[in-house]
């Protein structure tokens, strides 16, 4: 028999962030994996970041995650998107060398002293009076632990479609996993079916590249982990390309051999990663869509043809790749296909990612319904903190909606019933102007420390970082800049001029002015020499601070119906004057707070207004 403190099954994203944090908060932990040769595997894009889900990777570093370092070690390209937009939506990202990313998690996963890693396919769960015990294998060998974290991605039952025809693959080349899906069926849990997809890969020696727009990495780039020190690396362009009228003629033509147009496929797709079928037809008065060509790693030949994924028949998406400027002739080395799969709807967790059916067993990643790598190492980063938590029977960590991105990923997930491969996007937070990917640190940091996931070292640089950017706030408060030939001329360049004594934190206010301008015309923010994220931090707080307070009152007021406890022992059925169907879902549900009840899809402020005297009337019961 094998013992362990915590067992998990899957080394995607997801299943590292898992092990890493339990491994260094003392568990003795095994991650299971299919394949231990494609431990945190991109199957598909080799890329991290990018709208909102750079908040993700900034927030997973705050708390103590690997990602942002994996990311800013084995960057291939570092671009800041809307860089020329409002903070709230900036988003970095990279193109990263996809072997090297995998072999330098797998190297941080060796190295911690508690971590053991096994291949087998772990096909049966073990339980005792509805607690978790541990896991069986494919060969009958039973492991033992007390809490178990399952991250299996896309693998559970999964099959990948080309065309009509279908393997029993979770990745080309990966097996499907048999057995989970039918022991958590058996244990009462819902199960339903997800679709994905992943394009081809062609030979960068066959593409004409003169045919395609450049695009560039950033010059000063930005990184994601808030560690100093970030290693300087060559960066590779990606290539812009388009879609022509032959490329959708050829599509429309083929529809028929498309096992989503066909009804093979049941599995529902991602809404915000369409396949290029889908955009083809949905979009048919677009005449053409974006097609990004951005290389797999430094030292191979392959490349991915980003927004192209599709299930078409080989022979089929040859001929569509040809029709793309620059990929004429190009030679096809892996073929795009679409992969269908297992999911747990996670409506039955709660918001530690803990099930409510089954003590100490944990889910987080794709098997909860989500898309996209960033969302599963979120989810894999606080499954294994609370395991910890768990095991040490203390308070599980819950992350509120106006504290992170990762908080509102969980709440979505955990209130709403979501039905497609759920993928974060800025306007899924209502509080985005606070949750920028530039104070993750100041927002999370201190929750990290307090977890036993952030060094004493790091903190203290984290609150010395701080008092920097407090110090620079009031002195721009308080000190002023006196109108003169030489300031004058120097703002004329922006458009701007004093004619009167102005505090230096009006002059940063104007709409033309930063802090790098205002460095030319003040001496003494000139002599700080602060690095850019102090400086970037004290300009965002002065500049945008009316619209900060503004959201700050919206969380005060939607604190309020947080602190509303519901007790768990409503009886959801019973109560009049709410519809049938919002009596159901409040049941499947059974949200912890009135907050979190007025985010259940169909319940009305009516609804809310029923709850709150239905809790007083049970607390009078009570007493």
């Amino acid at each position: 028999m094998f013992k362990y403190d915590v067992i998990i099954v899957g080394a995607g994203h997801a299943g590292c962030e898992a092990a890493i944090a339990c491994a260094k908060l003392g568990a003795k932990t095994l991650l299971a994996s299919l394949n231990l040769d494609n431990i945190a595997l991109m199957p598909c894009n080799p890329a991290i970041g990018g709208p909102a889900k750079s908040c993700l990777v900034r927030e997973i570093d705050a708390l103590g995650g690997i990602m942002g370092i994996a990311a800013d070690a084995t960057y291939m390209q570092l671009k800041m998107l809307n860089s020329s937009k409002g903070p709230a939506v900036r988003a970095l990202r990279a193109q990263s060398d996809k072997k090297e990313y995998m072999r330098f998690v797998r190297n941080l996963l060796e190295s911690e002293e508690n971590l053991f890693l096994k291949q087998c396919t772990m096909t049966q769960l073990l339980v005792e009076n509805g607690i978790v015990s541990g896991l069986s294998d494919e060969f009958g060998q039973e492991y033992h632990a007390p809490c178990v974290i399952l991250t299996t991605g896309t693998s559970l039952e999964a099959r990948i479609w080309v065309g009509l025809q279908y393997l029993e693959f979770g990745r080309l080349g990966e097996a499907s996993a048999k057995g989970l899906s039918p022991s958590l069926k058996k244990l009462g849990f819902t199960i339903g079916r997800l679709k994905t997809g992943t394009p081809a890969r062609v030979d960068s020696r066959t593409i004409d590249f003169n045919k395609m727009a450049i695009q560039p990495g950033d010059d000063d780039p930005s990184f994601f982990s808030f560690l100093p020190d970030r290693p300087i690396r060559e960066q590779f362009p990606c290539y812009l390309t388009r879609t022509t009228e032959k490329t959708h003629e050829i599509i429309r033509n083929n529809l028929d051999k498309s096992p989503m147009y066909s009804g093979l496929i049941h599995g529902i797709g991602p809404r915000y990663c369409p396949s290029i079928e889908d955009k083809v037809i949905r979009f048919a008065h677009n005449p053409s869509h974006h097609i990004f060509i951005e290389p797999e790693g430094k030292n191979t030949y392959e490349m991915y043809v980003q927004g192209f994924s599709t299930s078409l028949p080989a022979q089929i998406q040859i001929q569509m790749l040809h029709s793309l400027p620059g990929l004429e002739n190009v030679h096809v080395m892996k073929p795009a296909y679409a992969v269908e799969y297992d999911y747990l709807p996670a409506v039955q967790l709660n918001h530690s990612l803990m099930t409510k059916k089954i003590k100490g067993l944990f889910c987080a990643g794709q098997i909860n319904g989500t898309s996209g790598y960033e969302e599963a190492a979120a989810q894999g980063l606080i499954a294994g903190m609370n395991a910890i938590k768990y095991l040490q029977n203390k308070d599980m960590l819950s992350l509120s909606r106006e504290s992170s991105y990762i908080g509102t990923l969980i709440d979505d997930l955990v209130t709403k019933d979501i039905n497609e491969p759920y993928r974060m996007l800025t306007s899924r937070s209502e509080y985005r102007l606070l949750l920028r990917q530039d104070n993750a640190d100041e927002r999370l940091t201190k929750i990290g420390f307090e977890s036993g996931l952030i060094s004493q070292e790091r903190y203290d640089n984290f609150i010395l970082k701080q008092q920097k950017i407090e110090e620079e706030i009031n002195r721009l408060l308080v000190e002023k800049i006196s109108p003169s030939e030489k300031v004058n001329n120097i703002l004329a360049k922006y458009g701007e001029s004093i004619d009167k004594g102005l505090k230096l934190s009006e002059l940063l206010k104007r709409p033309n002015i930063n802090y790098k301008i205002l460095m030319q015309v003040d001496e003494n923010s000139f002599k700080k020499n602060l690095s850019r994220d102090i400086y970037e931090q004290v300009e965002i707080k002065i500049k945008y601070e009316g619209y900060i307070k503004r959201q700050l009152q919206q969380v005060s007021m939607a604190d309020k119906l947080e602190k509303i406890k519901i007790p768990d022992d409503i009886d959801y059925l019973t109560i009049n004057h709410i519809s049938t169907e919002t009596r159901d879902k409040l049941a499947k549900i059974r949200p912890v707070t009135l907050g979190q009840a007025s985010r259940i899809g169909g319940v009305k402020p009516a609804d809310i207004s029923v709850l709150m005297v239905m809790i007083e009337s049970h607390k009078l019961k009570k007493r």
